[in-house]
């Protein structure tokens, strides 16, 4: 760090390569390279990696994040006069750059909409036929949902279409690493939209744990179509992980997707991107462990999942609702109500559906009726308005009617007509009080 403030740039993002530099080296000094400016016309990617990768070099960086023609050379000797290994260091790195520059001038010579149709000798899966293929369905999916986000989706279709075409370059080829950075570069030169240009990198995107997110509707639509079709595709041929073995990386997948739906925002229906129950609950799953990471508690996550909601961007709002409602000193005695009118439903069999205020008998059932019928409207209208803490507030305050009902009201009774819509009523209260979360899960 002290080389590079000396040379007036940083490291950048340096941290796993001094780990693997200092496990090497057991006398550590640093000495600065210097390579011809004229490299730099190259992406920078293609140099970063050249130097980190095959030399085990740092690259120095302004304070913009662009890169310097500078590196720092870490070496097990301290010399008086270290000119001898900075230009042996100097002389190594320059074939490696002289080579990622051939590689960019040679794959610019042939647009990426003409390798697009080479994909077709290119396997995806032996099951699952070849990336052309693939791309095909990509395109088709990224396009869907592009029009769904109200977003352009002939951009969205043409970004799919050209997203796997640098897996045909020279580039690509030498550094798998830069698959889709070089899609980018390729395409900007190519002279497509910006847009398309942007979605063919950020679609890989969440590349690892804690990675950016596609940023524009139209990178998002593209990147989702490529993990679902991947999940999608691997499930229906019996490929889902098990165990630790995850070889396709169907976990990362699955928490891209439900990464970019929540901090995105994206108004999507799980259901209608996912036909396929199996990979519907994988990607639950993946949601369960990644709300509780963002520090709410295995029963409110619980809560809230086990209804497997079709908007999974609105969870966290459930979430917060859900915790808001766990203060109320009401919550504990009206999850309990509620998970035991989930076992009376549940001994009923058949739940007639809805309920006649006329055929209740008894006061207690009236009242908890006639205040369950004057909250209904702001319960529903806090709904419409995404509003969940609201709406549960709303349903606290059942609690002493909804514990009268429950110490006077025999359910059960031997009148069918009586018993059907004591069922009903408690079905309808059921399913109002379970909108948000199921209340029942809260139950200590």
């Amino acid at each position: 760090l002290e080389a590079a403030k000396r040379e007036g740039g940083s490291l950048g993002e340096h941290a796993e390569l001094l780990d693997e530099v200092t496990a090497l080296v057991e006398l550590p000094s640093v000495y600065v390279g210097r390579f011809d400016p004229a490299y730099l016309e190259v992406p920078q990617e293609c140099l970063i990696l050249t130097m980190r990768q095959n030399q085990k070099y740092f690259p120095l960086f302004d304070p913009a994040g662009k890169l310097l023609p500078k590196f720092l050379v870490v070496s097990n000797m301290k010399l008086a006069d270290p000119l001898p290994i900075v230009g042996g260091n100097e002389r190594v790195v320059r074939p490696r750059l002289e080579d990622a520059r051939f590689f960019y001038n040679q794959d610019r010579k042939l647009r990426l909409e003409h390798r697009v149709p080479q994909l077709a000798r290119v396997v995806y899966h032996n099951q699952l036929g070849t990336q052309l293929e693939r791309v095909e369905r990509i395109q088709l999916l990224a396009g869907s949902i592009a029009r769904a986000l109200k977003a352009d989706a002939l951009l969205a279709e043409r970004a799919a279409w050209l997203s796997k075409a640098d897996l045909l370059t020279g580039m690509v080829g030498e550094f798998p690493e830069l698959q889709g950075f070089m899609g980018r570069y390729y395409a900007l030169h190519d002279g497509e939209p910006r847009e398309v240009a942007d979605a063919i990198e950020a679609h890989y995107r969440p590349r690892f744990a804690g990675d950016r997110l596609p940023e524009t509707p139209i990178a998002c639509a593209v990147a989702l179509a490529d993990k679902l079709d991947a999940l999608t595709g691997l499930f229906s041929i019996g490929q889902a992980p098990t165990g630790e073995r995850d070889p396709f990386g169907l976990r990362r997948a699955a928490l891209g997707v439900v990464r970019i739906l929540v901090e995105r925002g994206l108004e999507l229906s799980l259901f209608e991107l996912v036909k396929r129950e199996d990979v519907a609950s994988f990607i639950f799953e993946r949601a369960r462990g990644y709300f509780q990471e963002r520090g709410y508690s295995a029963v409110e996550v619980d809560a809230v999942l086990s209804l497997r909601p079709a908007r999974v961007d609105l969870v966290p709002r459930q979430l917060q609702a859900v915790r808001a409602f766990s203060a109320m000193p009401e919550a504990e005695s009206l999850a309990a109500a509620n998970k035991r009118i989930g076992n009376i439903l549940k001994q009923a069999g058949t739940v007639p559906p809805g309920f006649d205020i006329a055929l209740m008998v008894l006061p207690e059932e009236k009242a908890l009726a006639s205040t369950f019928k004057r909250l209904q409207p702001d319960v529903d209208g806090a709904l419409r308005s995404l509003d969940y803490t609201a709406a549960l507030k709303q349903l606290a305050s059942l609690k002493a009617p909804v514990d009268a009902f429950f110490d006077k009201v025999m359910v059960m009774d031997k009148d069918p007509r009586v018993r059907a819509n004591r069922i009903g009523f408690l079905g309808t209260l059921h399913g109002t009080m379970n909108r948000i979360a199921d209340l029942s899960k809260l139950a200590k």
